[in-house]
């Protein structure tokens, strides 16, 4: 045996000493925790300087929004199982009144100068746009807040809120304003602009705004308060004189042309052959759907659009209908134009570029109604309806700074990728026969591995987008 080698004996009061060992060791477990994702986004909380706010309860409603959004109900059995957060239902309801009262505006403040921190001290770009926030409930006459009107998410039946955003270049979030849901959305982006420059007394940027809002009233607002702006145009609404202009040019693919309507303010058109192959097959499917649905050549009651004082109509007999096909002929002429207003001196070329870069405000409302889950909502007095939104901002930038950090980092994932690999890395909580609270994270896999500079911090993350 001495000369054959290897193990020579086994030492089986060694192996069970080894065993006692680790049974003592894992006695001392106190509790198992899944809060790899609370620890960072803490720190991405407090980095933007919400923790000046001075309030726990804020943090813990913000995170677990990102993390998995919930009722408020569900949010605190959520705090307690993974984060080990004892957070009361009824505290969560008193601050969301405090909120609304006295912190609102505190949050809007830390948002403005974080993102002015990142973007090198000024703010550039500021784009606009509106969206709408539906409720599980029918609309209520006397509530002045949540009430009927034109829905972005197809609920003719709910009631619902107007919410209007401003947000940066890249998406980073500035300033928020809720509005009743019958709110007309041409006539919310002159009162968010006011309030957001007289709140922080920024004028240096350009506001990008989509067609939708623009309307000569803005559009004069706008100058006569000194704005610069870049605004989608409604070409087909333009002068005779113009729309010939614009009909008469050979358009090609990339071709932008100028015209100046008056002194100070330019009208911007551009082509394109993926546009123009877009709208065409829009057109096309609309009149398949057309002709499937008045195949018979009349408009029956049920085709009849029931929105506004629609309502009041009774239609006793069938209306007779066609389909005009010299109208449509004349809409062939449009395809691939698209028209764009400014009283910028940018080139060409550069108006288009940040008009196109309003994306990031439909990509904000995506990741909020999706993501964060802002609706429905379900609470019901405009102190905790605003509360709500408010939270979500919050939120919003919370989950866009983890963005940026993963960027810098160069950590290639993205913020949901992230949140799904930190929820399965465990955290042991240990308590030692001194009495000391001992605590280790468990890294098991490389994808657990790469999230630990999030996860015990790093200094690149401070870096400026320069």
């Amino acid at each position: 045996m001495e000369r054959y080698g290897g193990q020579q004996s086994l030492d089986f009061e060694e192996t069970a000493k080894a065993l006692e060992e680790v049974h003592r060791t894992l006695s001392m477990v106190e509790r198992t925790l899944q809060n790899a994702p609370q620890v960072i986004l803490e720190r991405v909380y407090e980095r933007i300087g919400f923790n000046a706010v001075g309030d726990d309860i804020l943090r813990h409603l913000v995170i677990a929004r990102v993390c998995q959004p919930m009722s408020k109900a569900a949010t605190v059995e959520y705090l307690k199982s993974y984060f080990d957060e004892d957070v009361k239902l009824h505290n969560i309801y008193r601050y969301m009144d405090k909120l609304h009262d006295t912190q609102r505006e505190k949050v809007q403040q830390i948002s403005v100068a974080h993102t002015m921190d990142v973007l090198g001290g000024r703010i550039g770009l500021a784009f606009y746009d509106v969206t709408t926030l539906y409720f599980e409930s029918a609309p209520d006459p006397s509530d002045e807040l949540r009430q009927d009107g034109f829905s972005k998410d197809g609920k003719t039946a709910e009631s619902q809120i107007v919410l209007g955003l401003l947000v940066s270049e890249n998406g980073y979030p500035l300033s928020y304003s809720v509005f009743n849901g019958k709110q007309y959305e041409g006539y919310t982006m002159i009162p968010v602009i006011d309030d957001f420059v007289q709140r922080f007394g920024l004028k240096d940027f350009v506001v990008v705004a989509d067609s939708g809002l623009m309307n000569e009233a803005n559009v004069g607002l706008l100058e006569s308060a000194g704005y610069k702006y870049i605004l989608g145009a409604r070409i087909r609404s333009e002068s005779m004189e113009i729309r010939d202009w614009m009909l008469g040019i050979d358009w090609t693919d990339g071709r932008c042309e100028e015209h100046g309507k008056r002194a100070g303010q330019r009208l911007i058109v551009s082509y394109s052959d993926a546009r123009a192959k877009k709208n065409a097959h829009n057109r096309e499917k609309g009149v398949e759907r057309l002709q499937k649905a008045y195949a018979k050549g009349t408009l029956t009651k049920d085709k009849v659009n029931k929105r506004g004082y629609n309502k009041f109509l009774d239609i006793s007999k069938d209306v007779t209908v066609s389909i005009n096909y010299e109208k449509i002929k004349e809409d062939t002429r449009w395809d691939g134009l698209k028209g764009y207003i400014t009283n910028t001196d940018l080139d060409v070329k550069e108006v288009i570029k940040q008009y196109h870069e309003l994306w990031v405000v439909e990509r904000a409302f995506r990741i909020g109604k999706s993501n964060l889950e802002m609706r429905p909502m379900f609470h019901f007095t405009p102190k905790r309806i605003e509360a709500h939104v408010c939270i979500c901002f919050v939120a919003y930038k919370v989950y866009k700074e983890l963005e940026r950090t993963l960027r810098l980092m160069k950590i290639d994932m993205s913020v949901d990728k992230v949140l799904f690999i930190a929820k399965t890395i465990t955290t042991l909580k240990i308590r030692l026969p001194n009495g000391e609270l001992y605590t280790k994270t468990l890294y098991n896999t490389p994808q657990q591995e790469k999230l630990r500079p999030l996860i015990e911090g790093d200094a690149s993350a401070h870096t400026r987008e320069g």
